[in-house]
């Protein structure tokens, strides 16, 4: 539901997405999402991979990444994940500006906050 979601904000950026407003999803299931899986998932939502990308990488270096934003995430007994949905805003210099967590959060504030990021490094 968050690729999706996300997915119709990029739609909503236009122009400015890919040059100016770059997504990044970083999986929580390193183990099973391999870069294929990951481009196969892209290309399903619709993500335009010239602005969106989809990381994978070592399980250790995943989780520790994770761990720095704030993500909880563990494997429960039928093979899923359980973790945080957290979508992080992060603007041009790498300063984490806003966190919105869950998957329902209001997207028009979120495109609304990119937006003004963007009036900011005018």
């Amino acid at each position: 539901m968050l690729t999706a979601n996300m997915a119709h904000v990029q739609d909503k950026l236009g122009s400015a997405f890919g040059p100016r407003v770059a997504f990044v999803s970083i999986t929580v299931d390193p183990e099973h999402d391999t870069p294929e899986v990951l481009k196969q998932y892209a290309q399903d939502f619709g993500a335009d991979l010239d602005g969106w990308a989809f990381l994978t990488g070592d399980p250790t270096i995943i989780r520790e990444v994770g761990r720095k934003y704030g993500i909880f995430a563990r494997k429960v007994a039928e093979g899923d994940v359980d973790h945080t949905f957290l979508t992080s805003l992060i603007d041009s210099i790498g300063t984490l500006r806003v966190q919105y967590l869950g998957v329902r959060f209001d997207l028009e504030e979120f495109r609304g906050d990119l937006l003004s990021l963007l009036d900011e490094s005018k």
